[in-house]
């Protein structure tokens, strides 16, 4: 009889709960003041368990580097931190990557914006158009209509 497949493997639990536990250390723990409003937005974890890249956003675009370097200078305590909680026989290497994903999706959605404003612009001034000829030519059943009554 075949095992029932369960909805996640393994090393995806594992990064969700490093991205919960970090979320935790930073917002609790970590003393470094260069590190500001820092958003996990997700882990992944190689299957040796052995790395895991963290992705992050921050809330001031202009402290993103300095951000970095904070991160950077606080993987061993958080890596630590982990450690402690995480039931694994290796703690993973924590690499720090900023997630632009976020910026891109305002950016495109600013595009998206700015075509469908542009096109609602082409169609009205096409419909008004179209309402203007509409005025000048007659109607062809409304002679009609005046003769049925007559």
């Amino acid at each position: 009889m075949a095992k029932a497949k369960k909805g996640f493997s393994r090393s995806d639990r594992i990064a969700e709960q490093i991205q919960r536990e970090l979320a935790e250390l930073i917002r609790k723990g970590l003393k470094d003041p260069r590190v500001g409003w820092v958003t996990i937005t997700a882990v992944e974890v190689t299957r040796d368990y052995s790395h895991a890249k963290v992705f992050y956003t921050v809330m001031e675009e202009g402290k993103r580097e300095i951000t970095q370097e904070a991160l950077e200078s606080a993987a061993g305590y958080l890596r630590n931190g982990i450690g402690k909680v995480l039931q694994i026989f290796t703690t993973p290497q924590l690499h720090f990557i900023y997630d632009d994903s976020i910026e891109r999706g305002v950016y495109m959605s600013r595009l998206i914006d700015e075509v469908n404003g542009t096109a609602v612009t082409v169609a009205q001034d096409a419909g008004s158009d179209a309402d203007e000829a509409e005025d000048d030519e007659p109607v062809d059943g409304a002679d009609d209509e005046a003769g049925d009554k007559a």
